[in-house]
């Protein structure tokens, strides 16, 4: 079996906490800071759909970890979630119910799913206008495949997508694809596709770019060589970016916590280290929605070190992760039940790509990710007073809007290379 590749280039630096009094709610706006962020209001109904999402994008997290045995990592939970859900909107029986599953979903119709999501991706897309963030949709249909117009249309009602018809036996269109992939990402995943075999007859893709600046920036000049432990218990010589302001942190057993903010205070970036004698694997293991939701962040001045660094990866979830969180008969010729899909053909989920790109530096995190659903004939088989956060040894972080708690993306650094 071909486990998913990670191609990292990265470049890592250090950040540390030195001792510094903590107060609960010690927020301070300067005269030149962008007003703060609205919170994202959900229907109370929704609520719940929120927490499972998170509850999705740390299990996806954690199974793609271990399946892809690579030093760094890192997935858009958003990204995943939206393809899989347009492609939901095709399913039937036993093939649907999995795909809930694999989604963490319980309790909803896919109608709610729907709206849900379009009231998401709609909500997110303006909660802070100063940083760029793109949710785009679309599929793509092979010339001649009759697909039901109650599909089309929950797609094109609930996601925005675009619906292109196209020649698949015609080179161009592989190259449309990818060029389609490539200006959502604001060029950052230029090829997503390798190929489109003959018996194709659908993608569903759906990419999300984010660049957002720092709410406090960090100067150039202050950057400096350090040293990381790697996960293989090597040492590096990297880079590392510095500044002493007030920024967010929470501890647990396993691991510290702390938000660095960007634009408006939306988003940030989360940034987990494990406590000494802890691991990644511990913090893995304690990552949950309830654990998320039950933070008790503190506000501190830190003497911050923050790695600079850089990474792309790309993985076959259809391979051992999507079936490892429950996801088996979408992939399977002749037991996959697509007939919401299209009533002509008997179809199943050949292969799910998801490749993304993150660079973190002393302006902000610029990320990106594409996930395409490539669906086949089925003929075709196959907080204390003093606090220390020295990051010299693997980590994890992720990207999030802050009102909902809302995941778009997750990672682990383990080595720069």
């Amino acid at each position: 079996m071909n486990f998913p590749t990670c191609f990292c280039p990265v470049i890592l630096a250090l950040f540390s906490l030195i001792p510094a009094s903590c107060s609960q709610d010690d927020h301070e706006e300067g005269p030149d800071k962008i007003k703060k962020a609205e919170p994202i209001l959900l229907k109370s109904e929704y609520l719940n759909k929120a927490s499972q999402d998170n509850t999705f994008a740390f299990d996806l997290l954690k199974t793609t970890v271990p399946a892809v045995s690579k030093p760094n990592v890192f997935v858009s939970p958003l990204s995943v979630s939206m393809a899989l859900s347009m492609t939901l909107n095709g399913a039937k029986g036993e093939t649907a119910e999995e795909m809930f599953q694999a989604l963490r979903v319980s309790g909803y119709t896919m109608d709610q799913v729907n709206d849900y999501n379009k009231t998401l991706r709609e909500a997110l897309l303006n909660v802070d206008p100063s940083t760029e963030l793109r949710i785009a949709n679309s599929i793509w249909n092979k010339q001649g495949i009759h697909f039901l117009d109650a599909f089309i249309q929950k797609n094109k009602t609930s996601y925005s997508s675009e619906i292109r018809e196209m020649n698949f036996s015609d080179p161009k269109t592989l190259v449309t694809i990818n060029k389609w992939c490539s200006d959502a990402t604001n060029q950052k995943i230029p090829e997503v596709l390798d190929q489109i075999p003959p018996e194709a007859v659908s993608y569903l893709i759906n990419a999300i770019y984010f660049k957002g600046a720092w709410q406090i920036k960090f100067e150039e000049k202050q950057t400096v060589n350090d040293l990381f432990t790697t996960e293989s218990g090597a040492s590096q010589t990297v880079k590392m970016m510095r500044q002493t302001e007030k920024f967010n942190y929470a501890s647990t057993e396993n691991g510290g916590y702390l938000q660095l903010p960007y634009g408006n205070g939306a988003f940030n970036m989360a940034v987990i280290l494990p406590h000494d004698g802890k691991s990644v694997t511990d913090l893995l293991g304690e990552m949950n929605a309830e654990t998320w939701n039950s933070l008790h962040y503190r506000t501190c001045k830190v003497n911050l070190k923050l790695p600079r660094f850089k990474t792309e990866c790309r993985y076959q979830l259809e391979e051992a992760i999507l079936p490892a969180m429950g996801m088996h008969k979408a992939f399977n010729p002749g037991e996959a039940d697509f007939s919401g899909m299209t009533a002509d053909l008997d179809l199943f989920i050949s292969r799910v790509i998801h490749k993304t790109y993150v660079e973190v530096n002393e302006e902000g995190t610029e990320a990106a990710a594409v996930t395409v659903v490539e669906m086949k004939y089925t003929s075709i088989p196959a907080q204390p007073e003093g606090i220390d956060f020295f990051v010299t040894k693997p980590f994890l972080f992720l990207i999030k809007e802050n009102s909902t708690g809302i995941i778009l993306f997750a990672g682990k650094i383990g080595e720069i290379s």
